[in-house]
């Protein structure tokens, strides 16, 4: 499997993780910003949160690196949370993610 292949896979299981209070994925709301893979250092994802004060987290983030760990090729998982860009769901989030939120 080649390394895009492995990030799709990596993706796709980090979409599972959803925002216990909004009830949507994580990346519908676009708090992952980036998944890096390479043989070398494994698996790097850049995520962030809706707020800083959020209390969910460090839950969060474990469960984005324990979904992103079900892919076996994604060796060493590092989860980094990041606040630049700061999180705007305007130009962030999905389309259904906005609807859900309420923005038009």
């Amino acid at each position: 499997m080649d390394q895009n292949e492995i990030v799709k896979k990596i993706w796709e299981e980090v979409a599972t993780v959803e925002d216990p209070d909004l009830g949507m994925s994580l990346v519908e709301l676009g708090l992952i910003y980036d998944v890096s893979f390479s043989e070398e250092d494994g698996t790097h994802i850049k995520m962030t949160l809706t707020s800083m004060a959020c209390p969910m987290g460090p839950q969060l983030r474990n469960s984005v690196e324990e979904s992103a760990k079900r892919v076996p090729e994604a060796g060493n998982v590092n989860v980094e949370i990041v606040w630049t860009p700061p999180w705007d769901p305007r130009e962030m989030a999905s389309e259904e993610a906005q609807m859900h939120l309420g923005i038009f």
